[in-house]
């Protein structure tokens, strides 16, 4: 990231100005001046966006309620690429528009047009929007997509999420084909661990491995995934399946995105272990390990190819319990 100094522009809310303000702090990924009024997802927080490399500047948008003295919504966008080009989120699963539950349609359209307004002075016209899944919040994911549409924006990719629901116990959303590969892996005498962080450089070769015997797309280089360990040691977790000699029979990567959400993020498992599926054992452990955090959710992400959907791991998802919601890029 480049050093640049945040600035801050205010700018009133039309129609709706004796109450509200958006405050525009640019350059560095400053935080909120008045006290939030919802969690910010994790990918959100300015000090994850501090670590997406390659941006040329940043502009964080911040929605205030002045009556309340609030931060009620919040998007960062991130000038990046060509000169008209701009991101949210530049370098992470997900950005766009993070609000409190009780934001109305025409307080966020308001907001929308301010910020779209601003970009446009600054000649940025090629925006990109990724949002979170709907199943993350259902009624801002509807608003936000209303106002967007509203904007000029059209859907630039529609994804299927997946997640598994952790207020039911997890074998009761197996089917019948994963139940007995969980038995078999219990039988096998397979454990699921939580790793230490300091072994990150050996499950980022372990992963390597597994995805170029799958023929799959390379990770993140390790020295990003260890910048990411070092600023949010708590927010990152490794957990393992290991077999009867201590072998890692599958490994991933999860990420806690907020105080009840649970992300998945790397894995993998070697071919050698396909006769037991030692992932539906790994992620019996994760639902364990969610329910404990007090999380509501595993996120168990996408089910994506370059021409359309990955139908097998859609289904895998499925047999796991998972159930679907749409995860949307906006552009104009």
């Amino acid at each position: 990231m480049s050093d640049f100094v945040s600035q801050d522009l205010l700018l009133p809310l039309p129609g709706l100005a004796g109450r509200y303000q958006v405050r525009v702090r640019a350059g560095a990924p400053g935080g909120p001046v008045l006290p939030l009024a919802f969690d910010v997802y994790l990918f959100g927080q300015p000090a994850h966006l501090a670590l997406q490399h390659g941006v040329k500047s940043w502009q964080l948008f911040y929605l205030e309620d002045q009556r309340r003295q609030r931060t009620i919504a919040q998007l960062p966008v991130a000038a990046a690429g060509a000169p008209d080009q701009a991101y949210s989120p530049y370098q992470a699963p997900f950005g766009g528009v993070h609000m409190a539950p009780d934001v109305s349609a025409r307080v966020l359209l308001a907001f929308l047009t301010v910020v779209h307004a601003h970009l446009a002075t600054l000649g940025l016209d090629n925006i990109q929007l990724k949002s979170f899944p709907f199943a993350y919040d259902p009624a801002a994911s509807a608003l936000q997509t209303q106002a967007l549409l509203q904007l000029g924006y059209h859907i630039g990719k529609s994804e299927v999420s997946s997640h598994l629901p952790l207020h039911r116990e997890f074998a009761a959303g197996l089917y019948h084909a994963e139940l007995l590969r969980l038995r078999k892996c219990e039988r096998a005498g397979f454990v699921v661990e939580q790793e230490p962080p300091w072994l990150l450089p050996a499950a980022y070769d372990f992963w390597e491995s597994c995805r170029q015997e799958k023929g799959h797309a390379p990770l993140l280089p390790l020295e990003r995934l260890q910048e990411l360990f070092a600023h949010f040691p708590a927010r990152h977790f490794l957990f393992s399946v290991r077999d009867t000699a201590g072998q890692w029979a599958a490994l991933i990567l999860v990420i806690q995105v907020s105080t009840d959400i649970l992300y998945t993020f790397y894995s993998g498992s070697p071919r050698a272990y396909a006769a037991y599926s030692p992932t539906v054992l790994l992620h019996q452990g994760l639902h364990e390990f969610g329910r404990n955090q007090g999380c509501r959710m595993l996120d168990l992400g996408t089910a994506s190819l370059a021409d359309g959907l990955n139908f097998p791991l859609l289904q895998f998802k499925q047999h796991l319990g998972a159930e679907a919601s749409l995860k949307l890029t906006f552009a104009r």
